[in-house]
């Protein structure tokens, strides 16, 4: 008997998904569709760049194409997977060949809004708006998503698939906190390598060889973050559990609050949210 979230994916033969963009970030959506039993001839792949087309074939066995028009071709479903300056050129070349067939289409443009993409590839177009991260290339990825009124219960269902395959999707319904998102774990594996690079540097500082500390520090953060997010607790009760009155982990935690450390990152946050939205604005200026 299939799980009620395998009953709510359509077959992964059913349905032919257009990448427009190989990156970094199609790759690992590729992937992940292929790991899930989706065949090669099911997925297409716009690249500009030969080498990357010669590596995504080599890899997927996924057809691959110069031509955006000519890759979208009878796709149910087309991915965005541009840089968001990148966007407005992308989607006048694909308002005219979208225009009949409204595929269902997903961005994971940082910034660009759903009424952006709307008045570029023209009215009557379901879409979903997709934060995903770059853990999803080692299939724990965290993705947000939000639709408008024209994707139905299927094509959200499709959307989902293709995002929950490289790892967590929490649908968002109101898309002003995409943004926020963003902030959070669009953007927030480069804090957490900033964080694990400081911690390798003080300990090298401290006395460790580099290559003991960087196993360490990695190897800390990894077992951490599997206690949150395979366990029921929450930050603050984990990081009370290992808190003794007094002890070392408390001495260390007590520099971090001198230092500002919350109020850091809640700035950090807010920069990285008011970026996103200065980008969406930056695509207006363009027209």
């Amino acid at each position: 008997m299939p799980s009620n979230s395998e009953s709510r994916i359509p077959s992964p033969e059913s349905r032919t998904i257009a990448f427009v963009g190989g990156g970094n970030m199609a790759r690992s959506l590729i992937g992940a569709q292929r790991a899930r039993g989706v065949s090669a001839a099911s997925i297409r792949v716009a690249e500009p760049r030969a080498d990357a087309r010669e590596a995504l074939a080599r890899e997927f066995g996924v057809p691959v194409f110069v031509d955006n028009p000519e890759a979208v071709a009878g796709a149910e479903c087309v991915v965005l997977a541009v840089k968001p300056q990148m966007m407005r050129k992308v989607c006048e070349g694909l308002a005219g060949p979208l225009r009949k067939a409204h595929p269902l289409v997903i961005s994971i443009a940082a910034g660009i809004r759903i009424a952006q993409l709307e008045n570029l590839l023209g009215a009557g177009h379901a879409i979903v708006r997709c934060m995903p991260n770059t853990p999803a290339l080692v299939g724990a990825g965290a993705a947000g998503l939000c639709a408008n009124h024209k994707v139905s219960t299927e094509q959200r269902a499709l959307a989902e698939s293709i995002l929950d395959a490289a790892g967590i999707v929490r649908w968002i319904d109101d898309e002003a906190q995409m943004d926020t998102v963003t902030a959070l774990s669009g953007s927030g594996p480069a804090y957490f390598f900033l964080l694990v690079e400081a911690m390798e540097d003080a300990a090298v500082q401290l006395g460790l060889p580099r290559d003991t500390a960087r196993a360490l520090a990695a190897q800390t953060c990894l077992g951490a973050g599997h206690m949150l997010a395979d366990g029921d607790e929450t930050a603050a009760e984990l990081r009370r559990r290992v808190t003794s009155p007094h002890g070392t982990t408390a001495a260390a935690l007590d520099a971090f609050e001198q230092g500002g450390f919350r109020k850091l990152v809640e700035r950090a946050l807010a920069a990285a949210q008011r970026r996103g939205a200065e980008m969406s604005a930056e695509l207006d200026s363009d027209a």
